[in-house]
């Protein structure tokens, strides 16, 4: 009778284990596929956000990827806490848990959530957005995306580059797209032996033919500076800021040739110079370097 009681137990035991295994392995596999089925939901989800948002016109560019980026971000997070609900974890359990791993997390990233607390204020600040050429972080270039961690631009060359979001926070950022005019300073220098306003007259006459000038603020040319080889004179004139290079290259070459027609040269750089009468009387021999012979004049 014992080894017949001890038999049924030790059938009972194998019974439990074989559906504790049961149970765990559906368990795993339920939580696996939760998990492969978050991911994909979470990639759709995102792909399909943006798009919808992209196609409204009232909604603003820049927000796109971020509201893109933190619907994925609650999808992968919800379905984390469903794949232990499936251990069978409690929720208080899983929030203690949340709490002391960010508190380790966050120690541990703090680069990381400086980027994202940098991405969080340059979107409400809105030093500039999607669309704008900006100078930021020693690097310049058209912003694509900013992100939660970094901001994305590309270059007139059509060169990538990624900057971590807390480097432009904490560096000076220079928008050219933000204001919609900008002023255009052209310096060109005349020869000392030109009149000055002649050449001002000209140039003037020249920027006022162009329709992308703006008439208001006026037009100037003024005399710059006093160089070492010319007389610099400085056009300054506003222009729309999608005109601007094209002005600027388009006055650079009328200017050459407006000058050139009129007589008035564009002096290479050079420097003159005037010996004393002092100078001129001192001997060969009072110049020369001890150790080196001077040569007799004939």
């Amino acid at each position: 009778m014992e080894k017949r009681a001890q038999a049924d137990e030790l059938q009972q035991s194998v019974l439990a284990l074989v559906d504790s295994s049961v149970s765990y392995g559906l368990s795993f596999a339920t939580a696996i596929g939760i998990l492969i089925a978050g991911y994909i939901i979470s990639k759709w989800a995102s792909r399909a956000i943006r798009r919808r948002l992209e196609a409204v016109d009232r909604f603003d560019r820049t927000l796109i990827p971020i509201v893109a980026q933190i619907a994925r971000y609650a999808i992968l997070i919800f379905t984390g806490i469903l794949v232990l609900a499936e251990f069978g974890i409690q929720t208080t359990s899983i929030i203690a848990v949340l709490g002391a791993a960010g508190l380790a997390i966050g120690l541990a990233l703090q680069g990381t959530l400086q980027n994202v607390a940098a991405g969080l204020m340059l979107l409400m600040i809105r030093p500039f957005r999607v669309g704008d050429y900006v100078d930021v972080a020693d690097s310049s270039g058209t912003v694509d995306e900013i992100g939660l961690f970094m901001t994305r631009l590309h270059t007139p060359q059509s060169i990538f580059i990624a900057i971590p979001n807390s480097k432009i926070w904490s560096n000076t950022i220079t928008n050219y797209s933000m204001r919609p005019n900008r002023r255009l300073d052209l310096t060109i220098g005349i020869s000392y032996d030109d009149d000055i306003d002649t050449a001002v007259a000209l140039l003037l006459e020249l920027v006022k033919k162009d329709d992308r000038v703006l008439p208001d603020p006026e037009p100037r040319v003024i005399v710059k500076a006093l160089g070492e080889s010319s007389v610099d004179l400085q056009i300054r004139v506003w222009a729309r800021r999608q005109d601007f290079w094209d002005v600027h290259f388009k006055l650079v070459r009328d200017a050459k040739y407006a000058l050139d027609e009129a007589g008035i040269s564009i002096p290479y750089p050079h420097r003159q110079v005037v010996m004393s009468e002092a100078a001129r009387a001192i001997k060969p021999a009072e110049t020369a370097r001890p150790g080196y012979d001077v040569k007799p004049e004939l």
